[in-house]
């Protein structure tokens, strides 16, 4: 299984309504084709009601665990909503200055 299928089925604990995790792994340095190091997740769960921003992404890392260990995910960019606060859209990353350049 893919490290982004793992981390998909590990966030379902967290209740969302709404849950989006993005391989961002292309835009940063030392990639080559099928490579899983980096990704970003937009969650919506009422499980965040009355939580901080850094308690809900504590959420997160919980609930992805052992993923973010050495020779897994190396950075996990979270966007944690409660449904009132989404919109629909999640902010876009910004250039990785390691990026392969085209």
């Amino acid at each position: 299984m893919s490290l982004e299928q793992e981390l998909i089925e590990r966030l379902q604990q967290l209740n969302p309504t709404h849950l989006a995790v993005v391989n961002e792994s292309a835009g940063h340095g030392g990639y080559f084709p099928g490579k899983e190091s980096h990704f970003k997740v937009s969650i919506v769960s009422e499980d965040f009601a009355g939580l901080r921003l850094v308690q809900r992404h504590q959420k997160v890392y919980a609930a992805a665990g052992d993923l973010l260990s050495a020779g897994k995910i190396h950075a996990l960019a979270i966007h944690a909503y409660i449904p009132t606060e989404w919109t629909g859209q999640a902010p876009e990353s910004p250039e990785c200055a390691h990026a392969p350049k085209t």
